[in-house]
């Protein structure tokens, strides 16, 4: 992946022309505040959900991401997140798509990823992750780390299915698009189910209104049906960023007019 310009953060999509002093202050603030949630989603991925077996009575235990969505919280407190946009929620896929700002400039977009987010953890925190932002489409990249934890195409359905029914309680018209599981070469071993997961979801979205499949597979493979090396970074999992411009090209048409100027 292309390096990032550290002084832009995907995580105020909305700030004001700042002062240059006060500006360099509020970037650097954001970067520590990005590096932060960085910090606790991998302290999330390593931590075991729930304590060994003890005779003491055992306490309840926040859910291991709890940390790293307060922090979204606290950024959206201080930095208020804006109205009608689209929403990418899901796993690493989006957290780490650091140049979604430029890269869909014509785009209000608000990114909410959390790196090894299952689909399970979006319902959990789908009242404080997806909810509250009453965006006009939300876009889901979710369910790779779900077939990774051995996870059947069934489950990873019936998840779906659920997530979108609680987000329908709220907002039951909203478009939701499910951003297909890619085959990214590490997880060549996993291929197969992959495939049948994202078949599954298809078949089902094909069946449901304002539901709608991103179907990003084909496109990441070689004339052969290999992963096409350039679009993916050294951990053969997560897209580079002509990964990412790739998938900005698969779903400009769901997108609508863009609903401002660029730049």
């Amino acid at each position: 992946m292309k390096p990032m310009n550290m002084m832009r953060n995907p995580l105020t999509p909305a700030l004001s022309p700042l002062g240059r002093g006060e500006g360099d202050r509020k970037h650097f603030g954001c970067f520590i505040l990005a590096l932060n949630i960085c910090l606790l989603c991998m302290a999330a991925h390593a931590a075991p959900e729930v304590a060994g077996a003890t005779n003491a009575p055992s306490e309840v235990r926040p859910h291991r991401f709890e940390n790293v969505v307060r922090m979204y919280e606290a950024t959206d407190k201080t930095n208020p997140p804006p109205q009608n946009a689209i929403l990418l929620a899901g796993d690493s896929q989006f957290y780490r798509w650091k140049t979604f700002q430029e890269d869909l400039p014509g785009y209000t977009v608000i990114n909410r990823g959390i790196d090894s987010f299952e689909t399970s953890d979006l319902i959990y925190f789908a009242d404080r992750l997806v909810l509250p932002y009453h965006a006009r489409m939300i876009i889901l990249h979710i369910g790779g780390n779900d077939v990774h934890g051995h996870k059947s195409a069934e489950r990873v359905l019936e998840d779906f299915k659920t997530l979108v029914a609680k987000i329908r309680s709220v907002q039951p018209t909203v478009p939701i698009a499910f951003s297909g599981i890619t085959p990214g070469p590490a997880r060549a071993a996993e291929f197969e189910q992959r495939k049948e997961a994202n078949k599954v979801i298809k078949e089902y979205i094909a069946t449901q209104p304002n539901l709608l499949f991103i179907d990003l597979w084909d496109a990441m493979l070689t004339p052969d049906g290999k992963p096409r090396p350039e679009l993916f970074v050294a951990d053969g999992i997560h897209p580079s960023h002509e990964g990412y411009l790739l998938r900005v090209k698969i779903m400009q048409p769901i997108l609508g007019e863009p609903d401002k100027k660029a730049k």
